[in-house]
């Protein structure tokens, strides 16, 4: 099959990502270079645009992340700063060649800790870019690497704190507000409700997956999400309660594993009945969410489940969440933090259009000022993981 070389954005925002190829070059010698790659090798809705860094960065503002990206950083006075720029809009499955004007091995030092896949300089040599894009193309997807993306994990440390509420919003924010692609899994396949808060079908598909992860693959994988938004994916069940299912770690943490190499941030919402089986799903998140109520049981649940993870290491985050402060019958927040021994991160007040909101299937935030006041610390913080950059957190952006 042709490419089609002359896709506009709109066609390409439809297309198939895994198939999807884009350039950005500077000269109409090296353009015309990387379209005769593209079709020599059959690429999809292939595109090669004459334009910089920054018109790469405007296009996958509004469409998907392609599998394969070339850009060309010729005469940019500094080009790592507009790739890192670039990493922000693109997903960590997207394989990044790189065209320059000169064999410097600084640059190419540089752009190697970003983990970019290749760097060739002009003239370009089409068998050696030809072979670098087939690489790209054809390699392995499915691997956990250090390139894969953010793992953060959504934990009620007891039954009926609106951890999913949390979760949901929280991943939502993320998506729409701060444009990233985002997966949502949620692990109460018996009985979780974040595909109803959402509003949309729970899928079969994720039970298949995690109860034979040998048989996972593209097309599984594919029926198990479910596309909320063009940012947004969700993977839940819903399945018969006379059939309970607990999910065995090591699939859970293979499915994740597959996620995180497609998507930017991976939202994990983990049952609090399952936070002993699925310690190392929780454990290896980058961030923790531990989400409470404003009750004496929770207080002594959080400091058990904080004490555990305090000591996890610097790339381990945990945030403490006290939901529904507030509410008719709970302790005063005062009281609160003298039973859990400090203040809470984040405080979210009790308000009934948040539970109105998750009814109807909906997110809240867009709603709730009272949701998004409260978890606008988390939001800062999120917003700032977005924005940091410096090489260790962009070579997961980049998969060589």
């Amino acid at each position: 099959m042709t490419p089609d070389i002359t896709a506009t954005p709109d066609a390409l925002a439809s297309a198939d990502t895994d198939h999807l190829a884009l350039a950005f070059v500077s000269d109409e010698g090296t353009a015309a270079a990387v379209r005769k790659c593209f079709i020599d090798l059959s690429l999809v809705a292939a595109q090669v645009e004459r334009g910089s860094v920054d018109a790469a960065v405007a296009m996958l503002g509004r469409v998907h992340s392609p599998k394969l990206l070339v850009v060309d950083i010729s005469k940019l006075d500094a080009p790592l700063i507009k790739l890192r720029r670039l990493a922000e809009v693109c997903d960590p499955s997207t394989s990044v060649l790189v065209i320059g004007e000169h064999n410097d091995v600084v640059l190419h030092r540089g752009l190697k800790e970003l983990g970019v896949a290749e760097y060739f300089f002009k003239p370009i040599m089409p068998e050696l870019l030809e072979r670098a894009c087939r690489t790209a193309i054809g390699g392995p997807r499915n691997t956990v690497s250090p390139h894969a993306g953010k793992l953060i994990a959504v934990f009620g440390v007891r039954g009926g704190v609106g951890c999913s509420t949390i979760a949901v919003n929280t991943a939502w924010y993320l998506a729409e507000a701060l444009k990233r692609h985002v997966a949502l899994l949620d692990l109460d396949l018996q009985g979780g409700d974040a595909a109803l808060q959402l509003d949309v079908e729970p899928s079969h598909a994720l039970r298949e997956a995690l109860e034979h992860p040998e048989r996972v693959d593209d097309l599984l994988l594919a029926r198990a999400v479910t596309t909320v938004t063009e940012r947004l994916a969700v993977l839940a069940s819903l399945e018969s309660i006379n059939d309970p299912f607990v999910p065995a770690e090591d699939a859970v943490l293979g499915l994740l594993g597959r996620l995180q190499a497609r998507h930017r941030y991976v939202f994990v919402d983990v049952p609090h009945n399952f936070g002993a089986r699925l310690h190392k799903v929780l454990d290896q998140a980058s961030m923790l969410i531990l989400v409470c109520d404003p009750t004496l049981v929770s207080a002594r649940e959080m400091t058990r489940w904080r004490e555990l993870f305090k000591s996890t290491g610097p790339d381990h985050t945990v945030w403490q969440i006290l939901n529904k402060a507030g509410a008719p019958g709970v302790l005063p927040e005062a009281d609160f933090a003298r039973a859990l021994g400090e203040a809470p991160h984040v405080v979210v007040r009790f308000d009934p259009e948040i539970v109105k909101a998750a009814n109807l299937g909906h997110p809240a935030l867009p709603q709730c000022r009272s949701l998004l006041h409260g978890l606008a610390p988390l939001f800062k913080s999120l917003a700032g993981e977005a924005e940091r950059e410096r090489p260790p957190l962009l070579a997961r952006l980049f998969r060589p």
